[in-house]
């Protein structure tokens, strides 16, 4: 059985256009997933990336271009401009992680209700309200946004650590046991194909 970490930001607009196809291979080849949501700021500071506010115009241009090529090819809504983007992303990471350690509901219906909230429907994810009706909505205790905060604050860090010492430097990122490594919601065809490969 294979094992994809999934290392992420919950402001990327491109794992949003991930959307529930990562679950769907997963349980198409039986392979197992943690989610590892982190400091995306932290990890460019990192491993050389650049936020998109100090990109060149160029860039932004092409950026935006292909975000509503993608959603339009995906068939996804989305607010190219948010209002609450960006945002504090570790509230909504720190529940996530809670979740997940917790178990008992739709942890991947709550990474996407989550990066929905702010996507597609103008909600502020750092918002208390907002990651408890997620967390509702996806079949968690709303009480878990009050709990496991120094926990999640640890992990949060730890997936940092982890990612960079993965060879993640963006946001969606697929690091499959084997060692293979998928970068971008437009490489999860190529992480189903590698998986398929192994069964």
């Amino acid at each position: 059985m294979s094992h994809i970490d999934y290392y992420f930001t919950v402001l990327s607009p491109w794992a949003y256009l991930a959307g529930s196809r990562l679950e769907g291979i997963a349980d198409r080849h039986g392979a197992t997933v943690t989610y590892k949501p982190l400091d995306v700021e932290q990890l460019f500071a990192r491993t050389g990336g650049t936020l998109p506010k100090d990109r060149h115009p160029s860039r932004m241009d092409y950026r935006m271009q292909e975000l509503k090529r993608w959603s339009r090819a995906l068939d996804m809504q989305m607010n190219y401009t948010p209002a609450h983007w960006p945002t504090n992303g570790a509230p909504a990471s720190y529940a996530i992680i809670t979740a997940q350690s917790v178990g008992g509901g739709d942890l991947g219906g709550l990474v996407h209700g989550i990066m929905r909230a702010c996507w597609a429907e103008e909600k502020d994810i750092a918002d208390d309200a907002v990651i408890k009706a997620c967390l509702s909505d996806a079949g968690y205790d709303r009480a878990l946004a009050d709990s496991g905060l120094l926990a999640g604050a640890e992990a949060y860090g730890r997936n940092l650590e982890d990612a960079v010492s993965a060879g993640v430097f963006g946001s969606p990122f697929y690091v499959v046991d084997d060692g293979a490594k998928f970068w971008g919601q437009d490489r999860l065809d190529a992480l189903d194909r590698h998986l398929g490969a192994k069964t």
